[in-house]
C-alpha cells in the first residue's frame, strides 16, 4: 500500500495575504487623492503657502500707510543733515553746551536713521522718494533764500507745514556754518539747529494725525518729545551767547 500525504490548506496564509493587499490599496488611494489642506498647500496655485508667507510679511512689517511711508522717507535726510550739523561743532564750538548737546543730537538721530531705513526695507518702499513726491526737497538751492536757512521769524513753523520737508539748511548757509568758529559757529549752529528741529517737531506731528503704522507714531511721538526739549534748551544758550 503506497503511503499518500495529504498537503494541508492555509487558509489563515490567504487571509493575512488579502488584508494586506487591501490596506496597500488604501493607502495608494489616500496618497492620490489627499485631503483637503494637503490640496490647498499642493494644488497649482499655490494659495496656501502663499496666505501663509503674506500673513506673515504683514507681521513682520506692521500695517501702514502712505503718510507713514512719506514720514520715514523725509525724516531720513532730515535727521543726516542733523548729524552732519552737529558733526560740525566738535573742533568749532566754543561753548560746552552747544558741544554737549551736539552729541546729544548725534546719540539720538543716528539710530534714528536706521530704524527708518528698515521699516522703509520692510515695507518695500525706496529711501527716497520721487523728487514731486517730497515737498521741500528744493531746500538746497539758493533761490528761496529770501528767509536764509528756513529761520527768521514765521519760516520755521511754517516750512513744515502741508507734508514738506521743514527747517532745512540751505547748501549756502551750510558753508556758512562750516566757515564760522567759535562764539559765532555757537550763535549760528543754535539758531540753525531750533529752526532744523522745528520742522522735525512738524512732521511728526503730522505723522501722529495721520500716520498709521504704531512704531512709527511711537517714534514721532519721541521726536516730539525730543526735540522740543532741545529747543527750549537751544533758545535759552542763544539769548546767553
Amino acid at each position: 500500500m503506497t503511503a499518500f500525504t495529504r498537503v494541508p490548506r492555509r487558509p489563515l496564509d490567504r487571509r493575512l495575504a488579502l488584508v494586506g493587499a487591501v490596506v496597500a490599496g488604501g493607502l495608494l488611494l489616500a496618497g492620490c487623492g489627499g485631503n483637503d489642506d494637503t490640496k490647498d498647500a499642493h494644488d497649482g496655485s499655490g494659495k496656501g503657502a502663499t496666505a501663509t508667507s503674506g500673513a506673515t510679511a504683514s507681521s513682520a512689517a506692521g500695517a501702514f500707510n502712505d503718510a507713514d511711508v512719506s514720514f520715514a522717507q523725509m525724516m531720513i535726510p532730515h535727521h543726516e543733515q542733523a548729524l552732519e550739523m552737529a558733526g560740525l561743532a566738535d573742533d568749532r564750538a566754543s561753548d560746552a553746551r552747544i558741544k554737549s548737546l551736539a552729541g546729544r543730537i548725534e546719540k539720538a538721530q543716528d539710530p534714528e536713521i536706521a530704524t527708518l531705513k528698515s521699516w522703509l526695507r520692510d515695507w518695500g518702499k525706496p529711501e527716497k522718494a520721487s523728487p514731486g513726491g517730497m515737498p521741500g526737497m528744493d531746500h538746497g538751492s539758493d533761490g528761496a533764500d529770501g528767509a536764509e536757512h528756513g529761520s527768521g521769524g514765521a519760516g520755521g513753523a511754517d516750512h513744515g507745514s502741508g507734508g514738506a520737508m521743514g527747517g532745512m539748511v540751505s547748501e549756502k548757509d551750510m558753508r556758512k556754518l562750516e566757515a564760522a568758529k567759535g562764539a559765532a559757529f555757537d550763535r549760528a549752529f543754535a539758531s540753525m539747529m531750533i529752526d532744523h528741529h522745528k520742522g522735525a517737531i512738524t512732521m511728526a506731528k503730522d505723522e501722529k494725525e495721520n500716520g498709521r503704522n504704531a512704531k512709527a507714531k511711537k517714534l514721532a511721538d519721541d521726536v516730539i518729545k525730543n526735540q522740543s526739549a532741545e529747543v527750549t534748551t537751544l533758545r535759552t544758550l542763544l539769548d546767553r551767547l
